[in-house]
Order: structure tokens, then C-alpha cells, then sequence
């Protein structure tokens, strides 16, 4: 009997139907199999609590698939079971996206970072910043900002435009409460003059504070690109990537694969739900639009993490990823990071995504490097380079539950590291 070499035993472990990846154990990438197998008795148990109604949870480490398993149901009331290709509404994991597409017409010579906003939409470009009483009831004037938005501001949250449901001053009431709120509402168009009548929060450059950067910078690619968001991310991203499920909704044909939320919020009772995305909204909203599926984020997760290729397809050139995944908040900026999710606490950001900056200090484990960006519906990723690991947590939990998720599983995963 001949024993076939290490490198060539590597070469013909199974295929994943899902990724172009050979599948592995949990021991042959560095995980215990037994404290990796926690996973699926902590999800099992919730499901059987009633805390999230099912969860797909993707694993990649070392270029090997360990983990592509679904738990619970896809729909809980009506009992139908999670499966790997179940779709869902990754709601801000559409900002890291939105990011990487504008970075390639950076590459094309076709905008640059510190181009300033007016550049491309003269109103939002040239807004002044708003002025409050004390108690922030009333804005008393504007002011001519310290310098313009730019394309960097929207890419990092430092534009000034902030979500209406993030704060109670009187700017914040000007302002719609989140993305789809937006995309619903109204076309680009209209988007872009309701920003307009409102002051910014801040002078740009000078506050991390979440908010419509993304949406804009959206529609700058499509002012550029000539196509809505949707076809230039299709052409240029999903596509070439393989990511099929990936879309800014859930067309006919795949809507029975699309998860729902338990009908109550299990911690408060109320009823809560997610988005329909299988109904087209008025405008491809870059900040929070998109539906996806496990397997198709941990592509994009993996080309991120290849410095910009994956499977053989380039997407972006090795130094615009090092740089999108830098911090990118110098010590002038107020980073209000963990005011937005108190699971991000101590992070930095670079370009669409947070970045971990140092060891200890943040409410999660990780490495220095490890880049991110969840989704309110309850969905969550992360990557990290020095781990050689991605992973993705698919769940529509979008209460206030989803925090204890993202903390869940990030220790569930790395406790199980031994190599």
C-alpha cells in the first residue's frame, strides 16, 4: 500500500458544494473537535428556549471549510427547518460592500478619496453645520463646516450625517432612523434632498457617529458607474465572486428560502420583525439593502482576507485592502464606536468596517488586525489575518439579543482554537 505525502492527502479532501474549498476536520486546521462541537449545543439549546429561531454558522480557517452547519428553523411558527442556503437580511454587512465597490472605481482613477462630496451631489456636499440650545431642542443656526465632506467621511462614519434613531436632539428628528427606513420611503433622489434639509451633527472629519454615510457613497458609485447599485454589484462583486443569493432582494423564485425572526422579541415580548426584502425597495440602499446567505459572505469575508482575491478572482489590488482595513481614526477623531454597538467597544475603523487595534480592551476575543462589520436583523462576521480565520453568523435575532450573539459566538469560536 503506497502512502501518499502530506501535500498530496491535502489535494483530495472532499469539496464543499458551497465553496470552492476543500472541507476539513476541526482537528486538521488547528480546532478541538469536541470544544468546537459547543457551537451547536449552546445554539440548540436557545433555539429550544425560544431565544433565535434558527442560525447558520459558517467557519473557515487555513483555506479549509470546518463548519457550514444550520440549526433551528428557517421559519419557527410554521416548522420549517434551517438549511446552509438559507437567505437573509444582512441590513449594515451591506456597508463593507458598498465600500469595496466604490474602492474599485478609486483603483480606475474614476473618484479619490478626499474628493469632497459636492463634487458629486452640490446640496449634501455644502451643508452647514447645525447649532443647538443647551438642552438640544432647537437648532438655533448653522455654521460653515471646518472643511467639506469627503468621499473618505462616508466610508469611515465621519460625514456628519447621522441615523435619526441614534440620538433625541433636534438634529437627529431631522433625520430619517436608518437605511431601509430610508429606502422604503423614497427614490435616491428623494433621499438625497431630505438629507439636504438637514444640518450635520458634527463638522466632518471630526466624529465617528453611525450613520448614512454608505447610502450616500452608494449613490455616488451609481452617479459614476451609470447603473444602480444593485447591477454594478452584480457585474463587478457578486458575480465574479460566485455570491448567487446576494442581492438587494429575494427574487420569486428563492423566496422560500428566506428566514424570519421569531414573531416576539424574547426578551421583551414585543413584536418584532425584519425588513421584507422580497419586495423591491425605491432605491439599492448601500448602507443597509442587501440579503445574502452564509456561504456567499464567507466569499467576500475570504477575498478581504486574501488582500483582495479569492478563488483565483481579484476583486481589489493587495495595498487598497491593506488600507481599507486599517484604522483610519487618528487620536483628533471622537470615536463614539461603542455608542452604536457596545460589542465594538475599543475598536477602530478603516473603510466600511471596524478594525481591532489592540489585544485586550474590547468586550471580544481576537487578534490585532481582525476587521468586522455586523447587521442590526441579527447577522454578524468577522475575519481575522493572523488567525487565518473567517466566520459567519447568519440569525434574524434583530433585538437588543443580537449583542449577546455576536459576544456568544466569538468566544465559542476562538475557545476552540489549540493550534
Amino acid at each position: 500500500m503506497t502512502v501518499s505525502p502530506p501535500s498530496q492527502l491535502q489535494s483530495v479532501l472532499p469539496a464543499s458544494p458551497f465553496l470552492p474549498l476543500p472541507v476539513a476536520t476541526p482537528e486538521e486546521v488547528g480546532f478541538d473537535a469536541a470544544r468546537l462541537a459547543r457551537i451547536g449545543s449552546v445554539l440548540n439549546r436557545d433555539i429550544a428556549d425560544g431565544q433565535i429561531p434558527g442560525a447558520v454558522v459558517g467557519i473557515v480557517r487555513r483555506d479549509k471549510l470546518v463548519s457550514l452547519d444550520a440549526y433551528g428553523y428557517r421559519d419557527a411558527r410554521g416548522g420549517q427547518p434551517m438549511s446552509a442556503d438559507c437567505i437573509f437580511n444582512i441590513a449594515s454587512m451591506t456597508k463593507p460592500m458598498t465600500a469595496v465597490a466604490a474602492l474599485m472605481l478609486y483603483e480606475e482613477g474614476k473618484l479619490l478619496l478626499d474628493d469632497p462630496l459636492y463634487k458629486y451631489f452640490p446640496r449634501v456636499g455644502t451643508l452647514g453645520v447645525g447649532v443647538m440650545d443647551e438642552p438640544a431642542e432647537r437648532v438655533l443656526e448653522t455654521q460653515a463646516p471646518a472643511r467639506p465632506i469627503m468621499i473618505i467621511d462616508l466610508m469611515r462614519h465621519t460625514c456628519g450625517l447621522p441615523y435619526g434613531n441614534r440620538g433625541t436632539t433636534a438634529i437627529h428628528r431631522r433625520y430619517l432612523h436608518g437605511s431601509l427606513a430610508a429606502a422604503a420611503a423614497m427614490n435616491g433622489a428623494e433621499f438625497l434632498d431630505r438629507l439636504a434639509s438637514a444640518p450635520l451633527l458634527y463638522h466632518p472629519g471630526r466624529v465617528w457617529d453611525y450613520g448614512f454615510g454608505l447610502d450616500v457613497l452608494g449613490l455616488v458609485i451609481e452617479k459614476l458607474s451609470g447603473q444602480n447599485l444593485g447591477q454594478f454589484m452584480e457585474a463587478r462583486l457578486f458575480g465574479p465572486l460566485g455570491m448567487q443569493d446576494t442581492s438587494f432582494y429575494v427574487p420569486h423564485g428563492k423566496s422560500g428560502r428566506y428566514a424570519k425572526a421569531l414573531p416576539e422579541d424574547p426578551l421583551s415580548g414585543r413584536p418584532q420583525s425584519v425588513p421584507d426584502l422580497r419586495k423591491l425597495m425605491q432605491f439599492d440602499c448601500g448602507g443597509g439593502g442587501a440579503v445574502s446567505t452564509a456561504s456567499d459572505y464567507l466569499r467576500f469575508a475570504l477575498m478581504l482576507l486574501g488582500k483582495g482575491e479569492f478563488a483565483g478572482t481579484r476583486i481589489l489590488g493587495r495595498k487598497t485592502v491593506e488600507y481599507m482595513l486599517s484604522n483610519q481614526l487618528g487620536p483628533d477623531v471622537v470615536n463614539l464606536i461603542a455608542e452604536a454597538d457596545p460589542t465594538r467597544a475599543g475598536y477602530g475603523f478603516g473603510l466600511g468596517v471596524a478594525v481591532r487595534t489592540t489585544a485586550g480592551i474590547t468586550p471580544l476575543l481576537g487578534s490585532v488586525g481582525e476587521f468586522n462589520w455586523p447587521g442590526m436583523s441579527g447577522t454578524n462576521w468577522w475575519a481575522d489575518p493572523r488567525e487565518k480565520l473567517a466566520v459567519v453568523f447568519m440569525s434574524h435575532a434583530p433585538g437588543p439579543i443580537r449583542w449577546h450573539y455576536r459576544r456568544l459566538i466569538n468566544a465559542l469560536v476562538y475557545q476552540a482554537i489549540v493550534d
